[in-house]
């Protein structure tokens, strides 16, 4: 696979609501909730994976407790097309938009502190995020969203 990873831009909001359907069920309005996280730029910040100039994942990152010098990243939502889980897609978003995150963030005068993420108990990504940032469980609470919810950081975050 030939994955790249760049920033998200209005025009890609349709094809980005495309993965974001099929990758939550449950979730609706997929083009509303899109727009307004990119909206939300600075504090969120949005990218997207394309293969061969087709959307096939995104990676939105949200700036926790206002900005700060010392960021508290959340990893926001993370969705790869289902036919492509498990071949690397989602690690490149997290490793290839990282740098770029932290590029952003040095232009706002900041640095990264933490990262946090929040996912179902059952979900195997937090293999994922432990493996690509170092995130490991501190708290689960029963029956949050749709099943139990785990938080997890990483904490000094050296990427």
């Amino acid at each position: 696979m030939d994955i790249k990873i760049r920033a998200m831009l209005p025009a890609d909001l349709s094809a980005t609501a495309v993965v974001h359907r099929s990758a939550f069920a449950r979730q609706k309005l997929s083009i509303e909730w899109l727009t307004a996280t990119l909206n939300a730029h600075p504090r969120f910040l949005c990218y997207l994976a394309e293969e061969q100039g087709k959307v096939v994942g995104y990676i939105l990152w949200a700036q926790k407790s206002g900005f700060r010098d010392q960021v508290v990243l959340e990893l926001d939502q993370i969705a790869v097309l289902p036919d492509l889980h498990g071949q690397g897609v989602g690690r490149a978003l997290i490793d290839q938009s990282l740098p770029m995150v932290k590029a952003a963030l040095a232009q706002q005068g900041s640095t990264l502190k933490h990262i946090v993420v929040s996912t179902r108990a059952d979900n195997h990504a937090q293999r994922l995020y432990r493996d690509a940032f170092g995130a490991a469980v501190v708290a689960t609470i029963s029956d949050l969203y749709s099943a139990d919810e785990v938080f997890m950081v990483a904490r000094n975050t050296p990427l």
